[in-house]
Parts: C-alpha cells; sequence; structure tokens
C-alpha cells in the first residue's frame, strides 16, 4: 500500500482529484467506480472545476457506483442516483448512459445484482476504485462478515452504518435496512484502489486497516492483498499510524 498523508480535508480532496485526472489522461476509455457519502464530496467539486476549465473530459468515462439503498425512487433525495447527479453527472461532460448505479427498485433484485455484475464484466473491470472507509470496516455496504468472494448483492445494513447515515435522512426510521452494493470479490479486481480518508473519527479504522489482521469481520483488511492500493489520508485520519 502506498500512502500519502495531506494536511486536511482540503488537500485530500484535491490530491485525489490530481490522481484521477492522471489517470483518465493515460486511458482510452477509463471506468471509474464512485463512492457516495460525506467524504469523496470535496473530491468530486475539484472535479467540476477541472472540467469546467477544461483539465479533464468525461467523454469517454464510463462510472460504476458502489451501492445504491432499496426501496428508494431515482429522485429521492436521499438515494444515490440523485446524489450523483446534485454532486457530479449534471456538472460534468459524462454520458449519460455510461453512468451505471444499482436500480435499488427493481422488480428483481437478485437480477439486478447479477445485471449489474454483468456491465461491470463486459467494461472489462474499473480502472480506478474510490472507497471510503466505515467505522467497522466496511467498504462499499460490505458489513463484518460480508465473504471476501461476494459480488454484487443485496445487504442487511449493519445498526451502526445506518445510524452513520441517519443525519441525511428526517428520522432514524427513514433510514433504507437494504442496499445493493458491489461484492468485495468485485472491488477487488479494480485494478487500482484509492482510499479517502479524513477526520479523526476514521483514525482507528485506518490503524486496525494497516495493522490488524486480514479477516471477514473487518471487510476492508482485504485490501492489505491488493497490489495497488493507495490511502490519501489527512492528519487526523492517520494519526495512529
Amino acid at each position: 500500500m502506498e500512502m500519502i498523508k495531506v494536511k486536511n480535508y482540503e488537500e485530500m480532496s484535491e490530491k485525489v482529484c490530481s490522481l484521477l485526472i492522471n489517470r483518465i489522461q493515460h486511458l482510452e476509455n477509463p471506468v471509474l467506480g464512485l463512492a457516495t457519502g460525506s467524504t469523496p464530496e470535496g473530491l468530486y467539486q475539484n472535479l467540476i472545476e477541472k472540467n469546467k476549465q477544461p483539465e479533464v473530459s468525461f467523454e469517454n468515462v464510463s462510472t460504476f457506483n458502489l451501492d445504491e439503498y432499496v426501496g428508494l425512487e431515482k429522485t429521492d433525495p436521499n438515494s444515490y442516483h440523485y446524489y450523483m447527479h446534485q454532486k457530479l453527472f449534471k456538472h460534468i461532460d459524462i454520458k449519460s448512459k455510461n453512468a451505471h448505479l444499482p436500480n435499488g427498485m427493481a422488480g428483481d433484485l437478485q437480477k439486478e445484482c447479477r445485471d449489474y455484475e454483468d456491465l461491470i464484466r463486459k467494461a472489462q473491470s474499473v480502472d480506478v476504485q474510490i472507497l471510503g472507509l466505515g467505522l467497522n470496516g466496511h467498504i462499499g455496504f460490505n458489513e463484518p462478515g460480508t465473504p471476501f468472494s461476494s459480488r454484487t448483492h443485496v445487504v442487511e445494513l449493519d445498526e451502526s452504518t445506518r445510524e452513520a447515515n441517519a443525519r441525511f435522512f428526517d428520522s432514524m426510521n427513514d433510514v433504507p435496512t437494504k442496499a445493493i452494493t458491489m461484492g468485495i470479490k468485485t472491488i477487488m479486481e479494480s485494478k487500482s484502489i484509492i482510499l479517502l480518508v479524513s477526520g479523526e473519527g476514521k483514525a482507528e479504522a485506518v490503524a486496525r486497516l494497516l495493522n490488524g489482521e486480514v479477516s471477514e469481520d473487518f471487510p476492508a483488511s482485504i485490501l492489505q492483498n491488493h497490489e495497488h492500493v493507495t490511502i490519501v489520508g489527512d492528519e487526523a485520519a492517520l494519526g495512529r499510524v
């Protein structure tokens, strides 16, 4: 693993933006794996600015998001379809047909998982996967205990994960209990991975990722076995390593 320590969240966002643009510019048809939540928002804002200048184009880029809640319409402000449209897609020159997210409203969720996996396979896997890190070690929505052999699947969300995301909803009761997520094996087949970590709250999880054993009890630990992982974190998040 390569580790890049920066001063704060803003520098983390700028650094990851620079790394990602460099990869995009060196690939003919880049395939990016994208994450949601508060951590990558700064990255997406930087990408928007670079696209406007324009330092980078997304015309030939395809994207696959890690996950989507089950039971939320694409127009729901808490869905990841809505998040990605508002935070990135509507501001850049990506073709809508090339921006992929699981459909959490699919009538047959198992088929949706298989179809999503097939799309990734047809794209010949992800070139650069952006990841965040959950407090319990989840990557995507792969909670502790998820088999390392997992493909895109439906998950029951851990209570701690729902609590962490509750701030985006009116109440805890409104937080979905299930999601579709890219599986751990699918994530590990990405050609390279960039893990974003920011804030003191992530320090313990980062330390366990780097120093703990590889175990399904802490899903992110599998990243120790990937050949091309770059951790970009601020001083607070990397304070225990």
